[in-house]
């Protein structure tokens, strides 16, 4: 379409992603601009556009020629070496006041380095998480902005408009400073793995364990989504059990192989959270196991090697899921308090200043993590804001007290019959060391000095403390 009239905003890259969020702003009344060096990408976009107020190149100069000054532009491109790319062939025609906004995957830290350099041209920077997959963009995502709150506010309008709502409140609102954006979305990613593990565990435990087959999987999960578990990732799960394929005839997902890889956000999750010194085990374990299915020859030599069958499961089936829905309840509880303390640490570390209850309420609409469970940990950061774990908040620790017993059973009896569940292991370990008021950690240090000379500290006198031990 020729542009006639300049557009308020313009989208960068017009894969499935960029197209829809596109599509979603000229829905709310946005006159908006797309650009794609592709033209097939281009041609795709206009078959989309119908009536729509949308103008589309594959000219860059163009594209930012069709902007009403100050400009802003969203990219949505892959991660990494190409969002540098991008700036680099907008800027022979951006002027000071401009506004480059990165909606992808981009790692944290290569938003701080983007804002330091272009601040020094006079070119604003955000770097903000969008949640929802292809959906969320067409319909209504939860959008994590941060950097520049002047930045934030000459978009916010557009952003408010096109987001998911929950209660008519938009899943959005100004997080933090600098790359706080892009870092919650990286850690929501995290608790994304770890949730999606510890559902793939409750799977394992009832195929394997109980033996059943997909039908009664569909209806176990789409009956756990009516109560406390109710959660998007519970209800496509339901979903995923009722599809039937069509090559086969069957079921679908006895079709695909058992190998999942990861992208890189939840190694940067437990990354960061190891440089910030924050455990967040559940999360590690979940990239761990994605890690460890690609190794199919080596997991196929161990079955022939360390042959042992599956044991059966003896509590009565009605019981072992009710148990199961306990546990997985208790564990994804656990997960949402390792994210939100990696988020409090950082916080504090990289000057964000985040609202934890901000980041809960937007994340109740739109993205993947979306879940009932949110509304309580809305309102326990509502009532203490400077919590330092959810597991110590008034309304969510009678819960695990509750749950707790349904995670150890889970976990004693699937030791004894041998299929992995790495994951509520993990939770339940965390959870067990985080209320332990003593830890062996006396003798580690000893240990340490032992063999190193890095000296202890004493529990009867300040100060760090060596000794020879004896023989090294």
């Amino acid at each position: 379409m020729a542009n006639k009239t300049p557009c308020e905003i313009g989208i960068i890259g017009l894969g499935v992603m960029g197209r829809n969020m596109l599509l979603n702003m000229a829905d709310h009344g946005f006159t908006v601009a797309g650009y794609d060096k592709d033209p097939n990408q281009v041609n795709s976009l206009r078959m989309e556009a119908e009536h729509r107020t949308i103008h589309d190149t594959v000219d860059i100069q163009a594209f930012v020629a069709m902007l009403r000054r100050p400009r802003a532009m969203l990219l949505l491109v892959p991660a990494g070496p190409i969002v540098d790319s991008v700036i680099q062939d907008l800027l022979p025609y951006l002027e000071q006041g401009d506004l480059i906004i990165d909606a992808g995957n981009s790692y944290f830290k290569d938003t701080d380095i983007r804002t330091s350099n272009l601040k020094t041209k006079g070119i604003q920077f955000l770097g903000i998480g969008v949640s929802g997959g292809e959906y969320g963009a067409r319909h209504g995502p939860s959008i994590m902005p941060g950097g520049s709150k002047q930045a934030y506010d000459r978009i916010h309008e557009v952003l408010e408009a096109i987001t998911a709502k929950v209660n008519h409140e938009p899943c959005v609102t100004y997080l933090g400073a600098g790359s706080s954006g892009h870092f919650i979305k990286m850690v929501h990613n995290g608790i994304e793995y770890a949730i999606m593990q510890l559902i793939s565990e409750t799977y394992d435990l009832m195929k394997r364990g109980l033996g059943l087959h997909d039908d009664q999987l569909r209806d176990v999960y789409s009956e756990w989504n009516k109560g406390e578990l109710n959660s998007y990732l519970i209800e496509i799960t339901s979903h995923i059990f009722a599809k039937v394929d069509d090559k086969t005839g069957k079921k679908l997902i006895n079709a695909i192989v058992d190998v999942a890889k990861q992208n890189g956000t939840g190694m940067w999750t437990a990354k960061s959270a190891m440089e910030l010194q924050v455990p967040v085990p559940t999360i590690d374990l979940a990239v761990t196991m994605r890690d460890l299915s690609v190794f199919v020859q080596e997991r196929h030599a161990s079955s022939a090697i360390y042959t042992r069958a599956i044991g059966s499961i003896k509590t009565p089936h009605k019981q072992f899921i009710t148990e199961l829905r306990d546990a997985l309840y208790t564990g994804m509880i656990i997960v949402y308090a390792q994210g939100f303390a990696l988020l409090k640490v950082a916080s504090d570390q990289y000057q964000y200043d985040l609202s934890l209850e901000a980041i809960a309420r937007i994340w109740r609409g739109g993205c993947i993590i979306r879940a009932a469970l949110l509304n309580d940990i809305c309102a326990a950061f509502h009532a203490k804001s400077d919590l330092s774990n959810l597991i110590l908040a008034p309304n969510l620790s009678p819960k695990i007290k509750e749950y707790q017993e349904s995670l150890r059973k889970i976990v004693s009896q699937t030791v004894e019959i041998g299929i992995p569940i790495p994951g509520l292991m993990s939770a339940l370990g965390y959870l067990d060391a985080l209320r332990s008021n003593w830890l062996p950690a006396n003798l580690v240090q000893a240990q340490r000095d032992y063999f190193g000379s890095h000296h202890y500290e004493r529990i009867d006198a300040k100060g760090e403390f060596h000794t020879e031990w004896g023989e090294k």
